[in-house]
């Protein structure tokens, strides 16, 4: 079992690695279509984490603020909220908004529930707008917490009577919570997957509809894509859910509770095997019915076939210069599972595991000890590795230790691509490990 140590002497974070909780909630948001995420709090706190989007996925990203000051954090937000929200119902809107705290609200104690209803009650016109509250302080674990608490919410809010708008199709609805270690390009793949079996995903958040980086006709006050609301309304309907990621889990189990709908938890999708059991499991999804006769006849779609050979290949090809290398990661709990397990599978030694807040995950991570911290604590971790695996913020490092950086996770502000990035599949994990590869066939490993 894997040791989780916490350096207690640090009073500091002396080279941050972690991101906020309130910015990870803001990212959860960003994959409902139509929603403008609302900031309760200061003008700081929401212009911190858009110029770290924007910079991450060069996209306009629609965030929103209740500006609150020192005379309002005194006296109570209710009166910022109300007018913030009216405002963005005037000016943008939205088909739903995203409530998230800071950690100025929840030091402060504001009954969000209460004022929320207080609002209503004032102004029934805007009984019909779903108002999704997560509450997000950022003292409080990372930005996996925060997109956990956010998809949590979006799961248990009550959107209302289905509306009849959406196609007719034959196809099974089965949800996919999608967790914070997925890129929009890695949603787009595994939506992809889904429809071949002949299944309808419906994905919570589909980051791939709004920052997939897109050109649109006009400029937007809100997301352009993502998981509509009539989709939410469909939530019910879905005959099985699919959390990718640990941290969707408790999402997972408040489907059950509410629908009825059994789910499995898949911690990754990064792997020969790990994607061989997404994909029968899919299988048995697509051909499963109610008849009290019903056999399982697996079909695998003939591109999935291949594109594993190519993936084995792939293996084949690159296991000489993963091989043995000693490997530094400091990433979210669940993707630095993702990470590490495929790193061990290719035969590469964890020589160091940094991660940012406490999760079940990190005891299945199959090595000795992973450390929650910051890049401070990877530095010292580090010396000696071949290569270190974060974010773009240990650039500086990578160069002091004189190791190769591979960029992943948030933010990644000197590469482009971010928001059509995949790693997950088949397709996305040979493109992984060429580029790997590629990196010590440069070092002439």
């Amino acid at each position: 079992m894997t040791t989780i140590i916490t350096n207690k002497k640090k009073s500091v974070a002396v080279n941050p690695l972690k991101q906020s909780p309130p910015l990870g909630a803001a990212l959860a948001f960003l994959g409902l279509k139509g929603i403008v995420p609302l900031f309760h709090g200061s003008q700081g706190c929401t212009a911190f984490a858009k110029v770290l989007l924007v910079r991450h996925f060069r996209e306009a990203i629609p965030l929103a603020t209740t500006a609150m000051t020192e005379v309002s954090t005194i006296l109570g937000g209710e009166e910022n909220i109300e007018q913030a929200i009216l405002t963005l119902v005037e000016k943008a809107g939205p088909d739903m908004i995203g409530l998230l705290t800071t950690g100025l609200t929840e030091t402060r104690g504001d009954d969000m529930d209460g004022i929320l209803k207080s609002i209503r009650k004032r102004h029934p016109e805007l009984d019909s707008l779903p108002i999704i509250f997560a509450s997000t302080p950022d003292y409080k674990g990372a930005l996996q917490d925060g997109f956990a608490a956010a998809v949590e919410s979006i799961v248990s809010t009550d959107y209302g009577t289905p509306v009849e708008t959406l196609p007719k199709t034959s196809q099974q609805q089965v949800t996919i919570l999608a967790g914070s270690l997925l890129g929009p390009g890695d949603v787009e793949e595994i939506k992809e997957i889904v429809e071949a079996f002949g299944l309808k995903p419906l994905v919570i958040p589909d980051l791939s509809g709004s920052i997939d980086g897109h050109l649109d006709d006009d400029y937007n006050s809100k997301t352009p894509g993502g998981t509509s609301l009539e989709q939410l309304q469909q939530l019910e309907r879905s005959l099985f859910t699919i959390a990718i990621g640990e941290s969707m889990g408790p999402a997972a189990e408040i489907l059950q509770q509410r629908f009825g709908t059994n789910y499995k938890i898949l911690p990754s999708l990064a792997g020969l095997g790990a994607i061989d059991k997404f994909l029968w499991l899919l299988a048995q999804i697509a051909n499963y019915n109610n008849d009290g006769d019903w056999q399982f006849n697996p079909k695998i779609p003939q591109k999935y076939l291949r594109q594993r050979r190519q993936l084995q290949d792939a293996i084949l090809d690159t296991h000489f210069y993963l091989g043995g290398k000693k490997v530094s990661l400091a990433l979210e709990p669940d993707l630095l599972y993702q990470t590490s397990c495929l790193l061990q599978e290719m035969g590469a030694e964890i020589q160091a595991a940094v991660t940012t807040t406490k999760s079940p995950v990190l005891e299945k991570l199959g090595i000795d000890q992973v450390t929650i911290g910051d890049l401070e604590d990877l530095e010292d971790l580090a010396v000696g590795s071949d290569l270190i695996i974060t974010n773009s913020q240990a650039k500086p490092l990578a160069e002091k230790l004189n190791i190769p950086l591979y960029r992943m996770g948030y933010p990644i502000y000197d590469r482009l691509g971010n928001g059509s990035r995949c790693l997950v599949g088949y397709r996305g994990t040979m493109q992984f490990l060429f580029d790997l590869g590629n990196i010590f066939i440069d070092l002439g490993h």
